[in-house]
């Protein structure tokens, strides 16, 4: 009898390890920015990482400017 898989979703996918590249994120820079209170606490309320997310929505709206052209 085979074992239940120990995870929800998605059956597993095979990877080549061997064509992975190693992409280090770039650096940061540290600016000062004035944001709304409610935008800051939305962000926030969303747990730990939440500079990130706000970096990757500028960064989507940069995104699609410029493919707008």
């Amino acid at each position: 009898m085979k074992a239940a898989p120990d995870h929800e979703g998605e059956a597993e996918i095979e990877v080549d390890w061997a064509k992975a590249e190693l992409v280090e994120p770039s650096p940061k820079k540290l600016i000062s920015l004035r944001i709304d209170e409610d935008i800051v606490e939305f962000f926030r309320s969303q747990g730990k990482g939440y500079q990130t997310r706000m970096n990757a929505v500028l960064r989507a709206y940069k995104d699609a400017v410029e493919k707008k052209g």
